[in-house]
């Protein structure tokens, strides 16, 4: 008897290769969209928008946009508190920029519709609320 199977033919890696081209190129775009729609918020709230680029400094940055003050980006180093602080800091972010809580959420979980939307839109940069603590 012979057991021996072949589990891959050359059109099944093929057809897995381009598959794994297109979702490629789809988050290529997302990430290059995303980066000009930070890059835009950046810029509406008055700091130079090239800030986006650089890790860690964008989030302090980020945070003295939502807040006024940006060292409390390092409250996201706290275990479990920082969970907390993430989504207030979401909601705050939509808030800043004249929308509402509920678009707050969505930002929460669609970052990459409401951000765009937020850069691009007629949103305009209020500056930070100084009424609560997170």
């Amino acid at each position: 008897m012979n057991y021996s199977y072949n589990y891959s033919s050359t059109a099944d890696t093929a057809a897995a290769g381009g598959v794994m081209a297109v979702v490629w190129i789809i988050s290529l775009i997302v990430a290059i969209v995303s980066l000009v729609a930070m890059w835009k918020l950046f810029t509406k709230a008055g700091e130079a928008g090239w800030k986006v680029l650089i890790p860690l400094y964008n989030s302090y940055i980020l945070f003295k946009i939502v807040y006024g003050n940006g060292w409390k980006f390092l409250m996201l180093l706290i275990p479990i508190f920082n969970y907390v602080v993430l989504i207030a800091y979401i909601i705050r972010l939509a808030q800043v920029y004249g929308k509402g809580v509920g678009f707050g959420i969505l930002t929460l979980f669609f970052p990459e519709i409401t951000l765009p939307i937020l850069a691009f839109g007629n949103a305009q940069y209020e500056g930070p609320k100084s009424d609560a603590f997170i």
